[in-house]
């Protein structure tokens, strides 16, 4: 059987069923990362059984990810993956855990994270870390929003390498539009639930980013760190 069709079929290969969960074992070879498990809504034990599965593939070093954790959660994920356990981390601004077993650089280039303000941060860290976990060279830079735009425009260099933009902004969600006019790359905006009233818990930077001017932004939903990182790592590999 040629190896070109042998691929094809294992591409279609069965999941693992757990009875509350079925784990796609195959989606790193489907889409060139595993799948990744969103935490809220689950319980830790139920966490921790699709980590253990996970993990038990010992023929596909991949990372893993978790998102929306907590420490609670991360406690189940620790005693569920056994050798694994010292590799495991969490990191609370942003309530991801991370499983690291190979640390190849797949993408081509630089991804930049870019926050508006501060109080960004953490949906812009659990984008940095999708990004780095998938194999991505990720940088950031952090508190560059309008209010300021002497801060970003410091910055041009650093704004010019990269080969990717994730840019996470709330309240009226501008500074997408103003990074898209300055550089060549893709620009993947998240709008956070940072605001006021009548920012309608990042509604308000939502329509913003969608009604941009500048060609080169999209778009992803409210607080989807993770969303713009799996897009951006999957450009940065073309």
């Amino acid at each position: 059987m040629p190896s070109e069709t042998a691929i094809g079929r294992l591409k279609h290969l069965p999941f693992e069923d757990l009875g509350f969960a079925k784990v796609d074992h195959h989606r790193a070879l489907r889409q060139g990362f595993a799948e990744v498990v969103f935490a809220k809504g689950k319980t830790p034990q139920q966490i921790a059984e699709i980590v253990r599965a996970m993990l038990a593939k010992k023929a596909t070093k991949h990372n893993v990810l978790v998102t929306r954790a907590d420490t609670k959660v991360f406690s189940a994920v620790k005693r569920a993956a056994g050798k694994s356990a010292r590799a495991a981390i969490f990191h609370p601004q942003s309530g991801v855990i991370t499983i690291e077993r190979n640390t190849e650089i797949v993408g081509k280039g630089t991804i930049l994270v870019v926050s508006a303000g501060t109080s960004d941060i953490p949906v812009a860290e659990e984008a940095l870390l999708t990004a780095r976990i998938m194999g991505n060279r990720a940088e950031h830079l952090y508190d560059v929003g309008v209010a300021g735009i002497h801060r970003l425009l410091e910055n041009r260099a650093a704004l010019d390498r990269a080969r990717v933009i994730i840019c996470v902004a709330g309240m009226e969600g501008a500074l997408p539009s103003v990074i898209g006019g300055l550089v060549a790359a893709p620009v993947i905006a998240v709008p956070t639930s940072v605001g006021y009233g009548a920012s309608f818990a990042g509604v308000a930077a939502l329509l913003g980013m969608l009604n941009s001017c500048a060609s080169n932004v999209c778009v992803v939903n409210i607080d989807n760190g993770f969303g713009a990182a799996r897009v951006a790592s999957a450009i940065n590999r073309l």
